[in-house]
C-alpha cells in the first residue's frame, strides 16, 4: 500500500514503532488496533460505495502510532497522546499527528456528521483503541473497567470523566454501526 509523502506506510510506521522505542506489548496492541480500524474503514466502504471514507491510509498510520509516545510517557506523568502528535508533526506527519493527538479524548464528537455515515480516520482509531486491551479485543465494558481499575487512581472526579467518555464511545459505537455489515461483537472476528 503507497502512502502519500504525509502519511508514512507500514515499513515506516514499524521503523518510528522501534526509534521511539515501543515496547513490544505496545506494539501488539497497537497491531491489534490497526486490525480493527482497518475491518472498521472496510466495511463501511464496502457498504457505502461512492461515499467519501476515511483514506486507508491515515487509518493504518493513525492506528499503528496512536502509542507511539506511550513507552516514553510511562516514568512520567506525560500526556501520550499530546507527546505523540508532537512526535508524529517533528517526522513530517501532520495528518497522522491530528489522529494520534485524539485517540483518547474525541473532540469534536460530530452527531450529525456520524448519523449521516461520515466517519473519519480520527473516529475509527479512537473507538477501535477502546475496543483492545492490551492485545486482546473485548468490549467497551471491558475496557472501560480496566481504564477505571488502571488509571481511576480512586479519584470520583477521573471516575466520572472516564465513565462520560465512554457513554460518548458507547454512543459512536452505537452510530458506526448503523453502516457496518457486523455486529460490535463481531469485530476482530471476521
Amino acid at each position: 500500500m503507497a502512502a502519500s509523502p504525509h502519511i508514512p506506510g507500514l515499513r515506516e510506521c514499524l521503523r518510528l514503532m522501534v526509534e521511539y522505542g515501543m515496547l513490544g506489548n505496545i506494539r501488539r496492541h497497537s497491531l491489534v488496533v490497526a486490525r480493527l480500524a482497518m475491518q472498521l474503514q472496510e466495511g463501511l466502504s464496502a457498504m457505502q460505495p461512492g461515499k467519501p471514507q476515511a483514506a486507508k491510509e491515515l487509518v493504518l498510520a493513525g492506528a499503528l502510532l496512536h502509542d507511539i509516545a506511550k513507552t516514553l510517557c510511562l516514568n512520567t506523568n506525560c500526556d501520550h497522546a499530546k507527546v505523540g502528535a508532537d512526535i508524529c508533526r517533528k517526522e513530517g506527519y501532520p495528518e497522522v499527528a491530528h489522529v494520534v493527538g485524539q485517540h483518547v479524548r474525541l473532540s469534536p464528537f460530530d452527531e450529525d456528521r456520524y448519523k449521516a455515515g461520515c466517519f473519519t480516520a480520527l473516529e475509527l482509531v479512537h473507538y477501535a483503541d477502546k475496543r483492545v486491551r492490551h492485545h486482546v479485543v473485548v468490549s467497551l465494558d471491558e475496557r472501560r473497567e480496566y481504564i477505571i481499575e488502571r488509571y481511576g487512581n480512586n479519584s470520583p472526579e477521573r471516575y466520572r470523566a472516564i465513565e462520560q467518555h465512554f457513554q460518548q464511545c458507547a454512543y459512536l459505537e452505537r452510530l458506526l454501526f448503523r453502516w457496518l455489515p457486523f455486529s460490535p461483537q463481531e469485530l476482530g472476528i471476521l
